[in-house]
This record gives C-alpha cells, sequence and structure tokens, in this order.
C-alpha cells in the first residue's frame, strides 16, 4: 500500500563521474612516472652523437672521469676490481643493461680496457651514453 505523499522515484548514486576521475587520476601519475627516469652517473661532458638514442633504465652505471678516475653507480672503483664488483649486479639470462659514461677527453684505449673487463660479466649488455646533437 503506498501513501499519496510518496513518489515513484528511486534515488541513487551515479558512479559514472567517480569512475572518470580515477581514470584521470590514474593517467596523470602514469605519465608523471615517465620523466621521473634519471641516469645514475657521475657528471661529464659526453661526446655528441647524431645517432644517439634513449635506452631503457640502466641498472648498471659505470662512468669515467676526464682525470681518468672510474666509477661504478658514483662510487670510485679500480679497473682490477670492476668485473668482480659487477658481477653480482648483474642478474644471468636478464641482459642488463650496464652504461659506460666516458668522458669525451678520456683515453680511448682506457674506454676500452673498461668494456672489455665489462664484456666478461656473462649477462652483461653494454651501452655507450653520448649526447644528442
Amino acid at each position: 500500500m503506498r501513501l499519496p505523499d510518496e513518489s515513484d522515484t528511486s534515488f541513487g548514486i551515479n558512479i559514472v563521474p567517480m569512475i572518470d576521475v580515477i581514470f584521470s587520476i590514474l593517467a596523470f601519475f602514469i605519465i608523471s612516472t615517465l620523466y621521473l627516469t634519471h641516469s645514475q652517473g657521475l657528471p661529464v661532458n659526453l661526446p655528441q652523437a647524431a645517432t644517439a638514442q634513449n635506452q631503457r633504465a640502466a641498472q648498471v652505471n659505470v662512468t669515467i672521469k676526464s682525470g681518468g678516475e672510474i666509477a661504478l653507480n658514483k662510487k670510485p672503483i679500480k679497473l682490477d676490481a670492476l668485473e668482480a664488483k659487477v658481477r653480482p649486479l648483474i642478474e644471468p639470462n636478464s641482459g642488463t643493461l650496464v652504461i659506460v659514461n666516458a668522458d669525451e677527453k678520456v683515453k680511448h684505449g682506457q674506454v676500452v680496457g673498461v668494456m672489455d673487463r665489462l664484456r666478461q660479466v656473462e649477462g652483461a649488455k653494454l651501452a655507450i651514453a653520448a649526447e644528442q646533437e
């Protein structure tokens, strides 16, 4: 039995605007996190290359400063200890990217020596950092 002053309209909550807001916030966070990736190398004057491309985020950075000092993830290291320190950072069969940040004033022989040590680590993929022209 219905009383005369009751209406037939049912009340409900419209969730479509709430879903729109949630997707907008989600899109904002996805787009903003794309700009948070940084290289962890030390500041060096990188050489320029017309064919330089962006690579995925590196897990291991080896930096060679203009004076010849070598750093692994911003920590100074000797060339002889480089291979032993990099090996635990590389997961087998993962293809971990090792970026070599060499100052443009560093001798070519020293860069080749560092790359030779890194190539002895199984599963490491090498990349050389350069600035785009």
